[in-house]
């Protein structure tokens, strides 16, 4: 079968499984819906395969790799059915990080260690995600209930999970559309599926608070150190060349990229902010946190990171202090707003935009004019790039058209239905952790706070929805009222067999 249609048939299959999968309330229902990810997941990743790479599954490592895969999916399945409540605290664990493994027929096992700076999948979430399915359908199938998740994230997630899927139809660039449908969205859609009807714990927001701690001051202790050594563990060229340029050295720690080391210490201080609003955390113990992961922080320079990190900061003072600090915190951001508006202006007089932009001005000029070319349903998932190539008058690479704004991404590969999509599970994301924030208010405001963070962040470098963590506090926040809704259902008696 011809790999494009192929991979048009797994996205079909992927968006019927995703909408099945989010509004399940039957067993049949969710049951059919992991059957269709699956094989949208097969059927993917056989058009991304040459024929040489499938032969090489038949070797004798490929075969024995193929055991030892069946033997820990079955042993992580026996783990989450016994212990399930664990799932929430190891997905946040494992979510950011991306082995440097690089897969190609090149290698011998079809598989390697990457060497030249690059960071790999996100396959320690992969594999939490598969045994997780396991042990959920084993569950569904032995108890005959699926919980249904919260409707004002069920349906926006369906509506904009399976709009991106059937976009691949029309996607100008194919082979990133079905990249970013094989490893980003319809793994996302199963983490939020299965993270939203988890069972809930009276622990899971201390479990959260350290899980992010630890894994926050693990990345800001990484980048420190590349601040004193002047040594990356990985980079892309960019960031590399700039550090030979530039007068300061900007530090990735397990990420290849400064904007994306960032956006993952600003959830940690986030979440510590919040325990310390909300009373959960020492004051002193919190000080020193954030002042420990924001040293990380500063050395990455990330302009994005900084301005959510402000943001998000505002905003949990105003939801969770009281009338004085909410004052002094007003204030306090009007001013700093004031001097350094003006003193970007006087830094960047007579400076082109392009140049204080970092050349991004031209990138959002170019995605507009994609969006303006195909305002209806845009070019599709992953396609953007491609066509600002086709219509720049300066022709480059194609990562050189990633438009670093989530929005404006959006608009241009799915237009003005996209647009739509996306507003509609804001809004109802926003919705959910009101609601949470009824059943816990530390909790409700610490998943809002991270979404808010991620959500700023994405204006000026992009990723949203590849985000694990986004989907990750979705679900937690569906986990939390299916969790209250089971608390104030009457109990029924057991049905005879």
């Amino acid at each position: 079968m011809d790999n494009d249609l192929l991979a048009q048939l797994g996205a079909a299959a992927g968006v019927l499984g995703s909408v099945l999968l989010l509004v399940a309330r039957s067993r049949s229902m969710f049951l059919a819906g992991l059957v269709l990810l699956g094989a949208a997941g097969l059927a993917l990743g056989a058009s991304t395969t040459s024929t040489t790479s499938l032969d090489r599954l038949s070797t004798p490592p490929a075969i024995a790799a193929g055991i030892l895969a069946v033997v820990v999916l079955v042993f992580g399945a026996a783990f989450f059915t016994r212990w399930p409540a664990t799932l929430i605290p190891i997905a946040a664990a494992v979510a950011p990080f991306r082995p440097p493994l690089d897969f190609g027929e090149d290698h011998r096992f079809l598989v390697a260690v990457a060497t030249d700076g690059r960071i790999g999948r996100l396959l320690p979430l992969y594999l939490v995600l598969a045994t997780a399915a396991l042990a959920t359908a084993f569950r569904v199938v032995r108890d005959g209930e699926v919980d249904a998740m919260p409707s004002e994230l069920a349906y926006p997630a369906a509506f904009f999970a399976g709009l991106v899927g059937v976009s691949l139809w029309w996607s100008y660039d194919l082979p990133a559309g079905t990249d970013l449908l094989l490893f980003f969205v319809f793994p996302m859609v199963l983490l939020v599926a299965l993270v939203g009807r988890a069972p809930v714990r009276p622990w899971l927001a201390t479990s959260l608070l350290w899980v992010a701690v630890v894994v926050g001051g693990v990345f800001a202790a990484v980048g420190l150190w590349e601040a004193y050594t002047k040594e990356l563990i990985f980079s892309t060229p960019r960031v590399e060349v700039g550090n030979v340029y530039q007068s300061f050295f900007r530090v990735t720690s397990l990420f290849n990229d400064p904007s994306l080391y960032g956006r993952h210490v600003i959830v940690a201080i986030t979440v510590v902010l919040v325990a310390m609003w909300a009373r959960r955390l020492n004051v002193w113990l919190s000080a020193v946190l954030v002042a420990f992961l924001f040293a990380g922080l500063f050395f990455s320079y990330s302009q994005s990171s900084m301005t959510a990190l402000a943001v998000t900061a505002v905003a949990v003072v105003l939801m969770l202090g009281d009338r004085t600090s909410k004052g002094v915190v007003l204030g306090a951001a009007a001013l700093i707003a004031l001097v350094g508006g003006t003193a970007v202006a006087a830094s960047v007089h007579g400076e082109s935009i392009g140049r204080i932009t970092s050349d991004r001005s031209r990138r959002v000029d170019v995605t507009t004019e994609v969006f303006f070319k195909h305002p209806v349903a845009g070019v599709g998932i992953g396609g953007h790039p491609a066509a600002s190539v086709e219509i720049s008058k300066r022709p480059s690479r194609k990562a050189d058209f990633v438009s670093h704004t989530t929005p404006l991404t959006i608009a241009a590969e799915l237009g003005v239905v996209g647009l739509v999509a996306y507003a509609a599970l804001l809004v109802g994301s926003v919705l959910l952790f009101v609601r949470v924030r009824r059943v816990d208010e530390a909790l409700g405001v610490g998943l809002g706070a991270v979404f808010l963070a991620l959500f700023v962040h994405s204006l000026f470098y992009g990723g949203f929805f590849e985000d694990p963590i986004a989907w990750l506090v979705l679900g937690i926040g569906s986990a939390v009222l299916v969790g209250a809704r089971g608390a104030h259902e009457p109990s029924q008696p057991a049905p005879v067999a």
